[in-house]
């Protein structure tokens, strides 16, 4: 099995001791604060973390993500509490406030995205919105509005490290129809939405 990580996933970490920092050494600090890090997985399906080297995340899942990496830094931690978190990285362009690159957790929703982003401009044209990959448009038009609707996360779209979600500019009154469920699906503000981070 290939699991579930792709070159250009990353990975949230975060490492301390069992019983917190301030019973730690100044040596397990240090490795502590090292760890503790966003870390790119590789194209061999893996990640590079310091003093611990590299971890293979060949035929892992997101939910053995946490315990995997608490094995390997439990060689040289003592007992560490380690809290890990995979995200996606996407890039979210056109009529937002904040288009950029975002790592999001796959179980976001798009509209939590678009969120992060600032949410739309008046001219965005969402019914013409798209996800694009390497160039090749992968989800648009009405299936794309009815998975939004239907509350369909990152990880159901099957969107991948380097996906574009894509917000044209309307050019016309008409270009501003939405359904209306999509409309009230990009309202909601999801409460994953804290965890969405920007790369600049």
């Amino acid at each position: 099995q290939e699991g579930d990580f792709h070159t250009g996933d990353r990975v949230a970490l975060i490492v301390e001791s069992q019983d917190g920092p301030a019973a730690a050494n100044a040596a397990i600090r240090t490795t502590e604060q090292q760890l503790t890090d966003t870390f790119t997985v590789g194209s061999q399906q893996e990640v590079t973390l310091p003093v611990v080297g590299v971890v293979s995340l060949r035929g892992v899942l997101r939910t053995e993500l946490q315990p995997r990496l608490t094995d390997e830094i439990a060689r040289y931690v003592r007992d560490p509490v380690v809290h890990a978190h995979a995200l996606v990285g996407l890039t979210v362009s056109g009529e937002l406030a904040k288009p950029g690159y975002y790592s999001v957790p796959p179980d976001a929703v798009l509209p939590a995205v678009m969120m992060a982003a600032g949410g739309t401009t008046h001219e965005a044209k969402l019914h013409d919105m798209m996800i694009q990959r390497r160039g090749e448009i992968i989800w648009e038009g009405d299936a794309l509005a009815q998975a939004v609707a239907n509350g369909r996360t990152i990880d159901d779209l099957g969107l991948l490290p380097g996906d574009v979600i894509q917000v044209p500019r309307t050019g016309n009154i008409a270009g501003l129809y939405v359904p209306i469920s999509l409309i009230a699906t990009l309202l909601t503000i999801p409460v994953t939405i804290y965890t969405l981070t920007k790369i600049f």
